[in-house]
């Protein structure tokens, strides 16, 4: 049986897509900073192990104990994220270091200590859950849009880089779904800002309300791990948003996506 190891599996798309790759009978290194969190997924073919992509330690422990217990390590889902909401200018040195800690600098170390293990079988693929905001930007998401263009330059490189040693790299980029993620956003504000984070903030929790179950993204991250092609990007739902950016000329785009943010700002 083929071998995934699978990053942020608390809840949300990790732990569906845990349940996906079980389901086809794969073995499954479901983690998470706390394990116990995973106790419900664990199976005979699923092992609930400790991994916090901000300590290389905790990392080289979990990739251990993968090949230790399966032998392999098949398939790498990055899929541990944060996100901060807010103006930039409101955000603290410490969290926009968080931000890309865990979203780039996370998934790029936890790639490092997989690398080794697929470039002995000369095969792998690895799997990097980014977004639609990886394409474009979005008001007072600048700091976790900015480390999903990260993550999309990144893995549009490696692409290259390990092409010769059998290795895919995928990028899944999902619109809005029912993941959890907006109710753990954190959340950071400034006065003068306000009406322009109120109107942002109804048209998320609009977005959120409305958003369909995340089943999809986890269908989505499983084809791409089982697609033998170099296809590189996976977009869930959002292909009508990615054909009007590329349409649509720049001045327009930009003046769609900052309606609402031109009310006058409080002193």
């Amino acid at each position: 049986m083929p071998t995934v190891l699978i990053t942020g599996c608390s809840s949300g798309i990790g732990r569906l897509t845990t349940q996906r790759f079980a389901a086809h009978g794969w073995n499954v290194a479901a983690t998470a900073r706390h394990p116990e969190t995973l106790a419900a997924l664990e199976a005979p073919n699923v092992a609930a192990l400790a991994l916090d992509v901000t300590d290389e330690a905790s990392i080289a422990r979990a990739v251990a104990a993968t090949v230790e217990r399966f032998g392999t390590i098949d398939v790498l889902v990055n899929n541990a994220g944060y996100g901060v909401f807010g103006p930039l200018e409101a955000m603290s040195a410490g969290q926009l270091e968080q931000q890309f800690k865990v979203n780039v600098f996370g998934l790029a170390a936890v790639t490092r200590h997989v690398l080794p293990v697929m470039r002995r079988q000369h095969r792998g693929t690895i799997v990097n859950v980014s977004s639609l905001g990886g394409r474009f930007g979005s008001p007072f998401f600048s700091a976790y849009y900015s480390s999903k263009h990260a993550v999309e330059g990144l893995s549009e490189s490696l692409r290259y880089e390990l092409k010769a040693h059998g290795i895919r790299v995928k990028l899944i980029e999902p619109a809005h779904f029912k993941t959890g993620f907006i109710s753990s956003l954190e959340c950071v504000t400034l006065s003068t800002y306000e009406p322009q984070i109120d109107t942002m903030k109804s048209w998320v929790v609009h977005q959120d309300r409305k958003a369909p179950p995340a089943d999809p993204i986890a269908e989505m991250v499983f084809k791409a791990a089982t697609d033998p092609s170099d296809r590189l990007r996976y977009p869930v739902r959002g292909r009508i948003a990615l054909a009007i950016h590329a349409v649509l000329p720049d001045a327009v785009w930009r003046a769609m996506m900052g309606a609402g943010m031109s009310r006058r700002p409080r002193s």
